[in-house]
């Protein structure tokens, strides 16, 4: 008798091919699908937490008083202006060494946007001036006009 013929053969209708293409592709389509759910969901948490700050500082410019001083503008945006906010301003020196900063008070406005500038002292002769940021968390330690 020969061997291959004796080999049992499952009936298929009643035992699913493992390999079954129609099987495999919707487990690759819900795979992807869930995959592509979490994606969308962290960038939206990400958006809400990340896109909407309360308070933005952007260098409006700088000018170079002497070779001890320079003042730096700071265009400050605020989502309440109601609010009193503090920035953090710096100067660095020819070769890019920080060599003054300074933490200044912005009081309360009707205008979400303004513009306001500080005076740094510097321990050499300054070159540029850049804002470090702005913030809400105003420190009892600042000067209030």
């Amino acid at each position: 008798m020969d061997a291959m013929s004796t080999a049992r053969v499952r009936p298929s209708d009643r035992y699913p091919d493992e390999r079954d293409p129609a099987r495999a592709r919707r487990i690759g389509a819900i795979g992807l699908v869930v995959v592509v759910i979490l994606g969308v969901l962290i960038a939206w948490l990400g958006y809400q937490k990340f896109s909407r700050q309360p308070v933005t500082g952007e260098t409006a410019g700088y000018s170079v008083l002497s070779d001890s001083a320079a003042e730096v503008q700071v265009t400050v945006t605020r989502t309440d202006p109601s609010k009193a906010v503090s920035c953090v301003v710096y100067v660095k020196n020819k070769a890019g060494d920080e060599i003054g900063r300074r933490e200044f008070y912005v009081a309360p406005s009707p205008d979400t946007v303004v513009v306001v500038s500080s005076e740094v002292r510097t321990t050499e002769p300054p070159a540029v001036g850049d804002v470090f940021g702005c913030g809400t968390d105003v420190p009892a330690y600042l000067d209030r006009p």
